[in-house]
């Protein structure tokens, strides 16, 4: 007979807060969210501040693909030991101290570079960050899943997610401060010393428990089947193609099985989810530069206050999609993040005007908010427990490689046709994403309806 569920008292749910895994994932989360910015708009900032042409400017936006294609290297961070770090420290902790010691070194050759006149220099230090922030949240995720039971699993997402809020908050305005105050190299000094928050992190916290190699292929069906029809092949070929099939082909082949015809159209609804909102924010703090707003402006507005709307929107997500279920805040979401770009368009064409950009921030941060929140639930909801981590890589690549490889011609369409027209051509990118949501939200095999409440 099954032990009966027994449900938490408020004080007893609110105390999960204070375990030791929760506090650890709120200092890893700041260290994961920290070097985003200073490869995009951070980075743009600082380019157009000295005179980099936008359309160069755009171009470096396809910096952020490597976020987008890090399931190529998950395997690899999953399973290749390194040497003493992985001995001394363990498989996660080992690789979380090996990248934040690349974005350490790209931080700081980032601020030894004149950008004007030296931009590939530039580009090379800013992918060094970027190849280190993705490994990064490859190691931190796994680390996440392994170090604590389920039942605290959504109290560890959370304090990650506040954490990170608050690495891009001092990636975002605390940089730009820095940068008012003293200098732009003196900003990325700050922000690489700050990446020593995580470094601190990893060495206090200890290595999660996990299966070893072979007890984890070993249960896949398919790795049996090759183990056997292998019999008699070199052992070193023989470990290679069963690490090969568990690790890379069965994440795929479930996925295509559980979901037959409809996988391929919700593997296009990941990729077109986001890229409204993702292919203008190249463009953006450049059109804040254009129209004269000063960089503690820009921090404040943009950053410190739009931040605090990622985090309302994110949280008013959650609620919605706990009272009406996820299929029809997926489809409020994708409209949302599409509809409220023409509001740059309207900053664009009216000119300096603070009251509009602070109008402008609150729409496009409450909507990405509220649309990223509903489209985590809905990413987890599609995700078999079996391959969470490399299923959950495929889907967070997916959602950000077309917005971010659109936003990089973004400074050619400025050059050519203006910010207003930009602006109004990404907010009709949004439309393939509302009509797939309507779909998906119809599909009560993809989105179950609500449970009804208890009376």
């Amino acid at each position: 007979m099954p032990t009966p569920t027994v449900q938490r008292s408020w004080l007893a749910s609110l105390a999960i807060y204070l375990r030791a895994p929760v506090i650890t994932m709120l200092f890893l989360g700041f260290s994961a969210g920290l070097p985003f910015l200073l490869v995009f708009s951070t980075l743009s900032a600082w380019l157009r501040s000295d005179g980099v042409e936008v359309a160069a400017i755009g171009f470096f936006a396809w910096i952020g693909m490597l976020y987008s294609i890090k399931f190529f290297w998950a395997p690899v961070v999953d399973r290749l030991p390194l040497p003493l770090l992985t001995r001394h420290l363990g498989q996660r902790r080992g690789w979380m101290l090996l990248a934040q010691a690349l974005i350490v070194a790209g931080l700081v050759g980032l601020a030894g570079v004149d950008p004007v006149g030296h931009l590939p220099l530039v580009a090379a230090f800013a992918l060094l960050v970027a190849f280190g922030s993705a490994t990064q949240d490859i190691a931190i995720d796994a680390f996440r899943i392994e170090s604590a039971p389920e039942d605290i699993q959504a109290a560890m997402a959370s304090t990650y997610i506040i954490g990170y809020r608050g690495g891009l908050l001092a990636a975002g305005a605390g940089a730009l401060y820095v940068a008012s105050w003293l200098s732009w190299e003196a900003a990325y000094l700050t922000m690489a010393a700050l990446v020593g928050i995580g470094v601190v992190t990893v060495l206090v916290r200890p290595e999660p428990e996990r299966l070893s190699l072979t007890s984890q292929l070993i249960h896949e069906p398919r790795v049996r089947a090759f183990l056997r029809a292998s019999r008699g092949k070199p052992r070193t070929l023989r470990r290679l193609g069963a690490w090969g099939i568990g690790a890379i082909v069965c994440p795929f082949t479930d996925f295509f099985t559980r979901y037959r015809r409809k996988a391929l159209w919700l593997l296009i609804f990941v990729a077109v989810f986001r890229i409204s909102d993702l292919a203008m924010a190249s463009m953006a703090n450049p059109l804040y530069i254009d129209l004269g707003f000063t960089l503690t402006e820009i921090a404040n507005v943009t950053n410190a206050f739009g931040i605090a709307m990622s985090i309302a929107g994110g949280m008013l997500g959650g609620l919605l999609v706990a009272r009406y279920g996820i299929g029809p805040i997926l489809v409020l979401g994708a409209t949302a993040a599409a509809l409220t770009n023409l509001l740059f368009t309207a900053l664009a064409l009216t000119g300096q005007s603070l009251p509009l950009l602070v109008m402008a921030i609150i729409g496009d941060n409450l909507a990405n908010g509220l649309a990223s929140a509903v489209f985590i639930a809905f990413l987890s909801s599609l995700t078999s427990r079996a391959y969470t981590a490399t299923q959950y890589a495929l889907f967070s690549s997916l959602m950000t490689l077309p917005g971010k490889f659109l936003s990089g011609f973004g400074g050619l369409v400025v050059e050519v046709e203006g910010y207003a027209t930009f602006f109004m051509i990404s907010a009709v990118m949004g439309i393939p994403a509302v009509l797939l949501a309507l779909w998906i939200s119809r599909d009560r095999e993809l989105v179950p309806a609500p449970m009804p409440t208890a009376q």
